[in-house]
């Protein structure tokens, strides 16, 4: 990691631009397969799969008893572990839940509120390098608590032609209606356009490298709704002297290890610790069985030594983490401060990867700086809010007057129209 000390602010941009590809770099390449998905649905899914898994399939649709299967091949601590994951992310999700809003906003007009689910849903688990059966936990789980009726899950298979055995027991566990096992950019544009197999979807959940978040972009075009922009992860870790080397070494390293498009910051006012975490890194890095994935991301990774806290903040927000870990002497400081992230871990007991598998949180995140304007998912991502109003006879002559005079100032008189015959009426 390179260390910059009080770097200007006007060089923050730069120092800490994402080590990502322009969307025009990749967007050709998007849109070259949705299209031939559109065309020609299954076909060219078997094509993109061969081509880029390097699997040809007879069925892309896992059965019942490749499911069983599956099941059966997990070990029973492992199991143990998923079960309380889910547990706990069941508690924080079900928690989340908000009764009908009513309001009478006049004598005679009552307006309410209600949440209906979504009722088809796609959640793409990445697979490459590390199946994310954890990632089938934070989609499924509570598109099951809002009720959706079909929640379909993609995920690439090896070449094999086989999903993993914890995704596919995770997805049982938790109520997924369809497993197909497709990937990549054809896997969005599947749950996009739907073909033989794989069914059409109102909205796609899911983390992706670049190529799958500029799909999921693209498939907004079609109608289709996303969770949010999600691409490679990313963490900054805000330290002062009273953090433990090793903890935020370990912290760092478990972003990074994701992929080599990860990204992670250190931001500290003490070049004793940053030295420290670095010795860290270096020991720890040696043996870790990704440890070549996680040295490559290392390379897009600054240390930064920002003496004021202020100014620690104000870059902290400029970024908009993914990840933000705090451990200072003074974490309500910065915890009342923050502005823009995807998710928060406070104190020097509460790893990032607590929020990964385990505590309750969801991980599917925004990146990129998106935590500027969008949230993580949760469970109103399953959710549409519906309006309703009833108008009593009272109601309308309460507020008829107020309608025509607005509308006619607007030049609709169709819509001063629809009032004033209902006030002749009475």
């Amino acid at each position: 990691m390179k260390t910059i000390i009080n770097p200007n602010q006007s060089t923050w941009s730069d120092l800490l631009k994402r080590p990502t590809q322009t969307v025009d770099d990749i967007e050709i390449t998007v849109t070259q397969i949705f299209e031939d998905v559109q065309r020609n649905g299954d076909q060219a899914i078997a094509k993109y799969t061969q081509l880029f898994d390097g699997a040809a399939l007879k069925s892309n649709v896992i059965t019942a008893i490749e499911t069983n299967k599956a099941t059966n091949a997990v070990p029973e601590r492992l199991k143990q572990a998923i079960k309380q994951a889910k547990s706990n992310i069941e508690a924080f999700h079900k928690a989340q839940k908000t009764d009908k809003v009513e309001v009478e906003t006049i004598t005679g007009v009552t307006c309410w509120q209600e949440k209906r689910a979504i009722q088809k849903v796609g959640i793409y688990i990445p697979a490459g390098t590390a199946p994310l059966f954890s990632t089938v936990l934070m989609l499924a789980v509570p598109a099951q608590i809002a009720g959706c009726k079909e929640i379909v899950l993609c995920s690439p298979p090896n070449k094999e032609g086989e999903i993993a055995n914890e995704i596919l027991y995770a997805a049982q566990l938790c109520g997924v209606t369809k497993i197909i096992k497709v990937g990549g950019i054809q896997a969005i544009a599947g749950l996009t356009f739907g073909t033989e197999s794989i069914p059409k979807v109102y909205k796609v959940f899911g983390p992706g490298n670049q190529f799958v978040t500029v799909a999921k972009q693209l498939a907004t075009k079609y109608g289709v709704a996303i969770d949010m922009p999600a691409g490679p992860s990313e963490l900054l870790v805000m330290a002062d002297d009273s953090a433990n080397p090793a903890f935020v070494a370990s912290d760092l390293l478990s972003q990074a290890e994701h992929g080599i498009d990860s990204q992670v910051i250190l931001v500290s006012d003490s070049q004793n610790l940053v030295e420290a975490v670095q010795v860290e890194i270096k020991k720890q890095l040696k043996k870790l069985p990704r440890k070549q994935i996680a040295e490559k991301a290392l390379k897009y990774s600054k240390a930064l030594i920002m003496e004021e806290a202020q100014l620690a903040i104000e870059l902290v927000n400029d970024y908009a983490p993914e990840h933000l870990i705090i451990a200072t002497k003074d974490n309500d400081f910065f915890v009342n401060n923050i502005e823009n992230a995807g998710s928060v871990f406070i104190g020097n007991y509460t790893p990032e990867s607590a929020g990964d598998y385990a505590s309750g949180t969801n991980h599917t995140l925004p990146t990129n700086g998106f935590s500027k304007a969008y949230s993580g998912v949760n469970l109103d991502s399953f959710t549409k809010a519906i309006t309703f109003q009833k108008i009593t006879k009272e109601g309308i002559q309460n507020i008829g007057k107020t309608i025509e005079l607005m509308a006619e100032a607007e030049g609709l008189q169709a819509h001063k129209n629809a009032v004033t015959i209902r006030l002749k009426d009475l």
